[in-house]
């Protein structure tokens, strides 16, 4: 499916910039290798602050879930050590991707992740004319289920890993590709929806043929 390991992660958090001071609540990060996740990290996160009641409303998590949860202290580095240097995916990656580099960065401990993927941006350059790319409902369009409680971290996260394996498949039978380079995930992110076919067709001329 892919050539090498991407990681799957979503954040639930506070707010939405961890510049005006939102933290993380609950993380979980799967890893995708041979057509399936093969390995989670799935954690509440104790960041010493309150959950607003909009918060608690939306996703069930609440101020006793997660001061009785591990520390942030403990949780990220463990989160950074987990993902290593393979590609980052996320559903709405910018917004992930700066919470884990502004926690991170709180601790002290840089990212070493290969390279982002959106699986927003992926859907709708790859799977054009859908009705909406918000995850539940790409999740419908496509067929797949939740397991779990939307807006959890880790029924969210493993949509979005299921999302991106239906990706990887399309794009394998629509091209005729072998397993799918990760950086070429992350390419296609670059190209402008319009442009996506080109861009796949000379690609596959400098490399499957």
């Amino acid at each position: 499916m892919f050539e090498r390991p991407i990681v799957m992660l979503d954040f639930e958090t506070t707010g939405l910039s961890p510049e005006s001071g939102d933290r993380i609540t609950e993380v979980a990060a799967l890893r995708i290798a041979g057509g399936e996740i093969v390995e989670r990290y799935v954690s509440l996160v104790n960041c010493g602050v309150r959950i607003p009641p909009f918060i608690t409303s939306l996703t069930g998590i609440t101020q006793q879930m997660v001061d009785t949860a591990p520390l942030a202290e403990d949780v990220v580095p463990e989160l950074i050590e987990f993902i290593g240097g393979d590609t980052l995916a996320a559903h709405n990656a910018s917004f992930d991707e700066k919470f884990l580099k502004a926690e991170g960065a709180r601790l002290g401990h840089a990212c070493r992740h290969a390279g982002l993927v959106c699986s927003v941006k992926l859907s709708r350059r790859v799977l054009p004319g859908l009705p909406s790319y918000r995850l539940g409902e790409l999740a419908r369009s496509l067929g797949i289920a939740f397991r779990g409680t939307a807006h959890r971290a880790e029924a969210d996260a493993e949509v979005a890993a299921h999302l991106l394996l239906h990706i990887g498949r399309h794009l394998g039978q629509s091209y005729g590709l072998g397993p799918v380079p990760p950086d070429l995930l992350v390419a296609i992110n670059r190209v402008a929806a319009a442009k996506v076919s080109g861009f796949m067709d000379t690609y596959v001329t400098r490399h499957c043929r």
